[in-house]
């Protein structure tokens, strides 16, 4: 399929040029939409395997969004955000594309977003999907639950975020890669799909000005306020995924979040029996299957979602 990525600039924050992919050149006013967000210091290609399957594109218009510090989304007068400056640049770009109510899936990170912008537009979010997430801060709480520690992986770029002195030559490098790659898609990782990642954060973090939105991206990450107490306020379905091999968020602390939603009309854990963080590299088929059940049960008797 062509590459139907692009950017559109917002008004939040002063002006965001947000990056974004469509499944096709416009969007079906009789189809729903699906509104999702990549893992950290990902970017659009990492649903490629969504855009591909052409059975799941025909269940809803795919827009795939980059959040603040990945891939082509830009601050034009800011280089500190948060994941709802995120959320709320994301409805602008739906406002937009024309975009009225959605659903919205998030990975790891993705999952963050997908429920803030429940919380802040829940007269637009059809259902929420999390895959591989959690709602809690990067807590003691959650280590004792058997998620990762998120501050203690991230020191490094947070720290380097303070240090204003330019580095031009600045690249991740291959310690990063093998890390994120590693916990992300599991040890057994082929070498093809780390070398893609490899380059693609390459490229989109290199020199002075990549440094900076990688370090912000970690801070967002490492610093990231919890949701636990505004759980009760979505409303919208949720059905989460959730690997149980899994190494950043355990399946222990899925099932105590899960509970949270305590009025959503539907709050569904889905457990993947070996599935790692990044889901879809060890579930993609049973995700987009259950995925397209899931729009189709909370679409109702709506024609358009635009």
């Amino acid at each position: 399929m062509p590459d139907l990525t692009n950017t559109l600039q917002v008004p939040h924050l002063g002006g965001i040029n947000v990056g974004y992919r469509l499944s096709s050149s416009s969007l079906d006013k009789n189809k729903p939409t699906l509104v999702l967000f990549n893992p950290f210091t990902a970017t659009v290609d990492y649903y490629l395997p969504e855009f591909n399957d052409e059975t799941f594109c025909r269940a809803a218009n795919l827009v795939a969004v980059e959040p603040l510090g990945h891939g082509r989304t830009r601050a034009r007068k800011t280089e500190s955000f948060t994941y709802w400056d995120t959320a709320i640049a994301t409805l602008q770009l739906l406002d937009a594309l024309g975009v009225d109510q959605f659903f919205a899936l998030g990975t790891s990170q993705g999952g963050f977003i997908a429920v803030r912008l429940a919380l802040i537009a829940p007269e637009r979010v059809k259902g929420v999907i999390p895959i591989g997430s959690s709602m809690d801060s990067e807590s003691p709480r959650s280590r004792e639950l058997g998620c990762w520690d998120g501050p203690g992986a991230c020191s490094g770029l947070v720290t380097l975020a303070g240090d204003f002195n330019p580095v031009p030559e600045f690249e991740p490098g291959d310690n990063y890669y093998d890390f994120l790659m590693e916990i992300g898609f599991g040890k057994h990782i082929d070498q093809e799909t780390r070398d893609f990642w490899a380059r693609t954060i390459k490229s989109n973090y290199s020199g002075d000005e990549g440094k900076r939105r990688i370090c912000m991206a970690a801070v967002t990450l490492a610093g990231r306020d919890g949701l636990h107490e505004r759980l009760p306020y979505v409303k919208a379905p949720v059905v989460w995924f959730q690997g149980t091999d899994d190494v950043v968020f355990s399946f222990k602390q899925a099932q105590a979040d899960i509970t949270l939603f305590k009025n959503s009309v539907e709050a569904r854990l889905v457990a993947c029996e070996g599935g790692v963080h990044f889901l879809s590299r060890t579930h993609g088929d049973r995700i987009r299957r259950e995925v397209a059940e899931f729009i189709t049960k909370w679409t109702g008797n709506s024609r358009s979602n635009l």
